[in-house]
Formats: C-alpha cells, structure tokens, sequence
C-alpha cells in the first residue's frame, strides 16, 4: 500500500504523534509522565521525547518536573481566527449590559467540528452566580445551546453534528428530541432544566448570521435569587436574553 493509500492522501508520522500527544493531555486534567503518555499512545518513551521536547519549547505544552501539561496556547491561537474574534467583540457589550439588566451571568457558545465550545462569557454582576468558563465543551443534545444551534441548523448540518460529536460522558438525549427541537424553532428560544445543576435553567437564544445561519448559542444558566426579590424573574430574564440575541443577530449580519 502507498503512503497516498492511508487514510489522508499523504502520511505525516511525526505529525501524528504530536497530534496524538497534544489530544490525549487535552483530555486529562492533571498532569501525565512521558511513561504515561507513552503507555497510553502504545509508543516508546524514546520516539515520543523528542517531540515533547519541541511542544514544550514552543509553548504547547508546559513541563512541571516529571509531569507535562497543555498550555493555553492552542485555544489562544484559536481565537486569533478572525470571525471568532469579532463575534466576540461585538458580543461582551452586549453580554455585560444583559448581565446588569438580568443579574445573571451569561456566556456565548458555537459548534466547532464535534464540539460545542464556550468563547465568551459574562459573570453576574453580584457576589455569585452559576458561570461555565470559557473554553470548556458542553453536550449537543442534552444543552440548551446544543437545542438552539441544533434546531437552527439546516436538516444537512444537522446530521453532519450528529455525524462528528462524540457523545460526552453522561449525555442523553431526551427522547422527545426532534419535537422539542421543533419547539425551539418555533418559538425561537430553548427554556429547559439544566441536565448537570439542580435548580438551574438553561435559557438559550440564537445568534443568526447572513442567510438564516446559525452563528451561536447565547446562554444565561438561569437561577432565582432568594438574596434579592425584585431581581428579574425568569420570564423577564428570557425577554432581555431574546433583545440581547436579536442584537447580536444584526451585529453579525451587518459585520
């Protein structure tokens, strides 16, 4: 078999293992040994050091005596593409003015080949409230960002996000799925019980870009607060998150 045969039309082996290395520290919260990355790629210590080495000098990833960590750089790299970027500036104003009006906090979420990603969010303005940080991934089907982006979606995205996500642990799909995802499309907004916090309501609106795509997910985790009777309620919540993706929806049209 050719090289062209294999799965890409060329091989890059040494890319490979770099890959390898970078996705498997993603995927772990603590630090790994190079004898417990290179048990866990089935590779020698001694073809993967090299290349550590390289990660670790170009600042990929950081080395804290025996153990080696991913670093910050990739996602920062990331959000240096400019459609992300700017969406992200035209959305904090709008975020922080939300999260005033609302006193709760916010945050923004887009589909990234399998994954839901948050890249923005807002904190509420008191001494507490329920934030999700930025760069973290949520589930598609079990989310309300995930209903929003996915009942926005045309039926052909639709299927190709089924296709690429890898369910997360502990995401179940509801199982009246397809209708509720028609229900968002209908009434333009997900208001659902969170599926990982008790108490929380995920309310989620779309921010809709040049001909009727989905752009992003804006999110407000929703919880009352006992601390303070006239803050907004959840339908008052729900009226300033919709005004505030409407905003956004022309801001990243006209943009």
């Amino acid at each position: 078999m050719s090289e062209s045969d294999d799965d890409g039309r060329y091989r890059a082996p040494a890319l490979d293992k770099g890959l390898d290395m970078i996705e498997l520290l993603a995927a772990r919260e603590e630090g790994m040994t190079l004898k417990d990355i290179s048990t866990a790629l089935n590779r020698s210590p001694t073809e993967l050091y090299r290349m550590l080495d390289r990660l670790a000098r170009r600042g990929y990833v950081a080395r804290q005596g025996d153990n080696y960590a991913l670093t910050m750089k990739l996602f920062m790299l990331a959000h240096l593409r400019p459609p992300i970027r700017r969406l992200v500036g035209h959305a904090m104003p709008v975020m922080r003015r939300f999260t005033n009006a609302a006193e709760q906090a916010c945050h923004l979420v887009i589909y990234d080949r399998g994954d839901l990603v948050v890249i923005a969010q807002v904190e509420a303005p008191g001494y507490w409230g329920v934030t999700i940080r930025v760069g973290a991934q949520i589930g598609l089907v079990n989310s309300g960002s995930g209903h929003v982006i996915l009942a926005f979606a045309t039926a052909e995205e639709r299927a190709l996000m089924f296709e690429e996500h890898d369910t997360m642990p502990y995401e179940v799909a509801p199982a009246d799925l397809d209708q509720r995802l028609a229900d968002v499309a209908k009434h333009g907004y997900e208001a659902m019980q969170s599926q990982q916090t008790p108490t929380v309501w995920n309310l989620s609106v779309p921010i809709m870009g040049p001909n009727g795509t989905v752009l992003a997910a804006l999110t407000c985790p929703f919880v009352r607060r006992l601390e303070n009777p006239d803050a907004p309620d959840r339908d008052h919540v729900l009226a300033l998150l919709r005004t505030a993706g409407d905003e956004l929806s022309v801001t990243s049209t006209t943009n």
